[in-house]
C-alpha cells in the first residue's frame, strides 16, 4: 500500500475527507498549545508526545452548564487542583483566569446546556515516563454539547451488574487522573454484558463506584448509605446529595445519611438504589445482579432526591456561576 507524504500544505485537506460525525458535539476549546480559542473540531488536537497521551500523565474534572449556569464551578476547581497537586502537576499562568476562560467558551459555544471538560496535562517533552523531560504543563478546556440519558432510564429504572474488574487503590482512586483504564473496562464489562453500568468492589468485597458514578443505598432500616472517599473518588455531586438527604431527615423521611462500607447483600436487600454523578444526576437502579431492588420501580427517596437535585442545580445561587 502507497502512502501520501502528509505535510502543512495537504494536511487538513486530508483530513476533511474522513468522516467524523461524533465532532458534531464538539463546542470550543483552549489550548495552551497555542493560546487560543477554536471552534472548529479539526483543530481540538494534542500532541502525541505530550505525556497525557502516551502515559495518562494528567488530572481533569468535568462540570456541567445548565440553563447558562455553572453548577458547582468552584467546587469541581477544588478538586481538580487537589489532584494536580497529589501528583506534583503545576498549573500553567493562564489558570489564574480559568474562570473567565470557561465562560468565554461557553458563550463562543452558544449552547445553555453542556458539559466542560477541564484538562491539565504534563505536557509534551519525549516518550519517556520521566516527567521531568515536559518543560512545562499544559492545559486543555472543552466545551460539548450536553446530552441526557434516555428518559425512561429515570421513568423505569435501570438494572446493574457487579464489575470483576479490579478497584484502584486509595492514592490513585483519589486522583482524578487521567489514566481511565480500569472504568473504561467497567464500561465495556458492562456493555458486553447487555447493561449500561457495573459497580466495582473492593478487596474486602464491600461496594465502590460505577465507572463514573457514585452509589446509594437505602436500607430496611431506613438510613441512606454511600460508600465513603476512602476508595472512592470525591463526587461533587454525591457530597450535595448527602447534604440534601439532611432535608429528610429532617422531616423523619428517612433515618440517617452517611457514607459507610456497604456489602453487595445490603444493596440485594435494600428498598432503593440509585447511582449518582455530574452527568446523570440522580439514576434509579431496579435490579442489581439480577436481584430486584425494593418493587423494582423507581422509589420515592430517588423522585425526592432528584426533585431536590434539579431544584439546586437550576435555582441555588450561591452554586452556581452565571454565564449565559
Amino acid at each position: 500500500m502507497k502512502f501520501i507524504t502528509i505535510n502543512k500544505n495537504n494536511f487538513f485537506l486530508n483530513l476533511k475527507k474522513q468522516k467524523r460525525p461524533w465532532q458534531n458535539n464538539y463546542l470550543s476549546m483552549y489550548s495552551t498549545q497555542w493560546d487560543g480559542i477554536t471552534t472548529d473540531p479539526d483543530l481540538m488536537m494534542i500532541p502525541v508526545d505530550d505525556h497525557l497521551v502516551h502515559r495518562g500523565d494528567g488530572a481533569f474534572d468535568v462540570m456541567r452548564c445548565v440553563r447558562g449556569s455553572v453548577y458547582q464551578m468552584e467546587e469541581h476547581l477544588k478538586r481538580l487542583e487537589c489532584s494536580a497537586k497529589a501528583i506534583f502537576l503545576k498549573f500553567p499562568p493562564v489558570y489564574n483566569h480559568i474562570r473567565d476562560l470557561i465562560k468565554s467558551l461557553i458563550l463562543i459555544g452558544g449552547e445553555r446546556d453542556c458539559v466542560i471538560r477541564i484538562i491539565l496535562s504534563r505536557g509534551p517533552g519525549s516518550f519517556s515516563t520521566n516527567p521531568y523531560d515536559c518543560p512545562s504543563s499544559q492545559l486543555y478546556v472543552n466545551v460539548i454539547r450536553f446530552h441526557s440519558l434516555p428518559q425512561k432510564y429515570y421513568k423505569d429504572g435501570i438494572p446493574v451488574i457487579s464489575s470483576s474488574i479490579p478497584i484502584k487503590k486509595s492514592f490513585f482512586a483519589n486522583i482524578k487522573s487521567c489514566n481511565y483504564l480500569p472504568n473504561v473496562l467497567m464500561k465495556m464489562e458492562a456493555i458486553r454484558s447487555g447493561h449500561e453500568f457495573s459497580i466495582s468492589l473492593d478487596e474486602d468485597g464491600f461496594l465502590a463506584e460505577g465507572s463514573t458514578e457514585n452509589i446509594g443505598v437505602l436500607g430496611d432500616d431506613g438510613v441512606l448509605k454511600f460508600p465513603g472517599f476512602e476508595r472512592t473518588l470525591s463526587g461533587i455531586t454525591v457530597s450535595r446529595v448527602v447534604q440534601l438527604a439532611g432535608e429528610l431527615v429532617k422531616e423523619k423521611i428517612i433515618k440517617d445519611v452517611k457514607f459507610t462500607r456497604i456489602l453487595p447483600e445490603d444493596a440485594y436487600n435494600a428498598k432503593e438504589m440509585f447511582l449518582t454523578g455530574t452527568s446523570l444526576n440522580i439514576l434509579p437502579v431496579i435490579t442489581f445482579d439480577g436481584k430486584p431492588i425494593g418493587r423494582s420501580i423507581p422509589g420515592p427517596i430517588y423522585l425526592r432526591l432528584s426533585s431536590l437535585l434539579w431544584e439546586d442545580m437550576t435555582g441555588n445561587s450561591d452554586l452556581l456561576t452565571e454565564v449565559l
